[in-house]
């Protein structure tokens, strides 16, 4: 009777050894996860504040008309005075596949944006606006995608009335181009 005792007694202090440390394991992975989500909020956000700064910049190069400036240099620099690239490496760490890859898209169409910049294009021109509204499409593709991470909430442009993510139909300039290209079209 003595040993079913010491068996018995045994067998429930593993069961409540086993219970507590399953619990303990559920509550450092809910800590874990949460602590993850934040790190993730934080960077998407650092992310798409560092490519505005970038953009803001690039849109004022565009302006200038000064043909001293060296456009290369400064459209570089506002890259990474922004910290783009510092940002770019954290989202890589912390992303999710879907966000990472949409943020990849669109640092690329900032590239390419910087290099319509650094060639010479000013607003005002097509070749602007044929780097800008491909990254403005891609600024809003990686917002649904982190929306969708951290959220499980899409957006589309239908939420603001738009028929597309890239702006061109909001776009003057772009509006004023097809309007010319509609004119010529129709000239004999």
């Amino acid at each position: 009777m003595e040993w079913l005792t010491l068996v018995a007694t045994l067998g429930g202090a593993l069961i409540a050894i086993s219970g507590t440390v399953l619990a303990d394991r559920l509550r450092t992975r809910q800590e874990a996860d949460r602590g993850l989500g934040a790190r993730r909020r934080e960077v998407y956000t650092d992310f798409i504040s560092a490519a505005g700064v970038a953009h803001t910049r690039l849109r004022e190069l565009a302006q200038n008309a000064d043909a001293s400036l060296d456009r290369e240099a400064a459209s570089r620099a506002a890259l990474v005075d922004a910290q783009v690239y510092e940002v770019r490496e954290r989202l890589f760490i912390d992303a999710g596949a879907t966000v990472a890859a949409a943020g990849q898209r669109m640092f690329e169409q900032l590239r390419a944006l910087r290099r319509a910049v650094a060639a010479g294009a000013s607003l005002s021109e097509p070749r602007f606006h044929d780097a800008y509204h491909p990254y403005i499409a891609s600024v809003w593709d990686y917002r649904v995608a982190v929306r969708d991470e951290l959220e499980g909430r899409s957006l589309t442009p239908d939420t603001f009335g738009w028929a597309n993510w890239d702006g061109r139909e909001r776009c003057s300039v772009c509006r004023a181009g097809d309007a010319l290209e509609g004119t010529r079209a129709t000239t004999p």
